[in-house]
């Protein structure tokens, strides 16, 4: 009798851990209650220095995007007072609901002061977020540490904009490592690749993408929480 109950005690903690697990890997799901945003070619808009050929500056290749820039280079077009970039805007652009960028990148150790994920467009600046890498630490534009030790790996991204409810919210490996309120509605599209900061940039920048996607949440999850 009491090996039985031993083994039903044994079970039930067996179990418990189970559901436990279970339960966990689905709160941290970033897409659980999402729906992919099937993108091709037509979604992507090129931005390099205007007077280097793309191929300069950026390959895709093996399902990898790589895009590098220095710190010389021209801005993105002629008149332009804003650093160097190459980079890839997304469309469609959304201006409400729940809207998720997802992909996977690699930063090349050297690779610091640059913006490798944007959310384009608000109603104060011109930016809700700017994903940054310094030294092998992303930051929140220069500021709140969101991830560190990046360099020479691939990690998971997953940035989240909830525009009805303000909020933007960081995943990194799966693990949701940043939360704070937007910069107010507009109209907002993704943006992932290099794109100098202001100062303190490394004179060569480099990002390389891989399994990039877009999600919006389904409307008939409006009353499941938000991450």
């Amino acid at each position: 009798m009491k090996a039985s109950y031993r083994h039903m005690l044994l079970f039930l903690v067996a179990l418990i851990f189970f559901l436990n697990d279970a339960h966990m890997a689905y709160v941290v799901d970033p897409i659980y209650g999402f729906v992919e945003v099937m993108l091709n070619e037509s979604n992507f808009e090129y931005q390099k220095p205007y007077d280097t050929p793309l191929y300069q500056r950026y390959i895709y290749q093996n399902g990898i995007h790589r895009f590098w820039v220095y710190a010389d280079d021209k801005p993105f077009r002629l008149g332009s007072n804003t650093q160097p970039r190459t980079e890839i805007r997304i469309l469609p652009d959304y201006t409400s609901g729940v809207w998720q960028f997802e992909g996977v990148a690699f930063i090349p150790n050297g690779t610091s002061g640059a913006t490798i994920v944007q959310i384009h467009g608000a109603a104060h600046g011109n930016t809700t977020s700017l994903l940054r890498i310094y030294n092998g630490e992303m930051r929140y534009y220069s500021t709140q540490v969101i991830a560190t030790n990046l360099y020479d790996r691939w990690f998971k991204v997953n940035l989240i904009h909830d525009v009805d409810g303000g909020k933007v919210t960081v995943f990194v490996d799966n693990k949701k490592k940043f939360k704070i309120h937007d910069q107010g509605p507009g109209l907002l599209y993704f943006k992932f690749g290099v794109y100098g900061a202001p100062k303190n940039i490394s004179y060569y920048m480099e990002s390389r993408w891989k399994d990039v996607k877009i999600y919006k949440k389904m409307l008939i999850d409006k009353l499941v929480p938000l991450v």
